[in-house]
């Protein structure tokens, strides 16, 4: 791989988008990292990452952050607090599409989610389905990575199985499995799409190397804790009392319902066998054993 190519990448501030930033630096990829705030750059630039300053809703300095690189890797936060958190996405979207045509950007992969395709149901998912759509509406190369359910989406939750002993869970059944996906591995994928080369759109689903239920997630948990874990059920009468005081909007709080329902009915699920699909490495056994709880 050339050492000359320039990538972008976005959300470093999280998870997947900081592994992969790393895994380009890894493989001696030039990297530019876009952050909102300077000071979030500084340890980017330590590892010799180039630092461009910019708000995923204003084209013109996304734009000028996009210029001149090879490829870009998005990641489009949602900003759960916000009680228009879906036009705010759709702004991003409409942001991001402009700005990448204008730089002429080569080549984008993008995170998106399991159930993108699905046009009503998803809750939160229907937020991947507007940069999709909104990036179906230009004339770039695209990766779609339609990422299964993120292994640290439990770490709340095991948080409160270490210190009650039972694992409440959204997920149900306790038994049904479901595709999960560790975010490094998310990151790692993107970084290695980026580094290949394609014309027109893909659409790659994403799953770790296992399925979890919750019923194995509360076994991982008790041989990690060393006693014993139950796996509960929690109510969907109690999903909103549940979730309340963690800074979520009344909208945001609707998607999380309707996207669990669509996860629980498997209407949020991988597509047809045709599709693209890459596995990753990562278990949620090392998963939960860096989750220090």
């Amino acid at each position: 791989m050339s050492k000359s190519k320039l990538y972008v990448v976005t959300g470093v501030s999280g998870r997947t988008g900081a592994a992969a930033a790393r895994a380009l630096l890894n493989v001696g990829m030039r990297v530019r990292v876009i952050v909102r705030d300077e000071d979030k750059g500084d340890i980017w630039a330590a590892q010799g990452a180039e630092v461009a300053i910019a708000d995923l809703t204003n084209t013109s300095s996304l734009y000028k952050a996009l210029i001149g690189a090879d490829g870009a890797y998005i990641v489009s936060p949602p900003q759960y607090y916000l009680d228009n958190l879906f036009e705010q996405a759709e702004s991003m979207a409409h942001s991001i599409a402009e700005a990448a045509t204008k730089a002429q950007l080569p080549k984008l992969v993008a995170l998106s989610s399991i159930g993108a395709e699905q046009s009503s149901g998803t809750g939160w998912i229907a937020m991947n389905r507007l940069l999709e759509q909104r990036l179906n509406q230009t004339d770039l190369s695209i990766a779609y990575l339609r990422a299964a359910y993120f292994m640290e989406n439990w770490g709340p939750l095991a948080q409160i199985a270490a210190t009650q002993g039972e694992l409440p869970s959204f997920l149900a059944p306790l038994n049904q499995k479901l595709p999960m996906i560790a975010t490094e591995d998310i990151g790692r994928i993107a970084a290695e799409i980026l580094c290949e080369n394609w014309d027109g759109t893909r659409i790659i689903e994403l799953e770790g190397p296992d399925r979890y239920s919750p019923n194995e997630v509360a076994v991982i948990l008790t041989k990690a804790l060393d006693k014993m874990i139950k796996p509960i059920t929690i109510p969907e009468s109690d999903w909103i009392q549940f979730i309340s005081g963690q800074d979520f909007s009344t909208v945001a709080i609707a998607g999380f319902i309707e996207m669990t329902q669509g996860l629980n009915s498997k209407h949020i699920a991988f597509g047809n066998s045709n599709i693209e699909r890459r596995q990753g490495t990562v278990s949620l056994d090392t998963v939960v054993s860096a989750m220090h709880i």
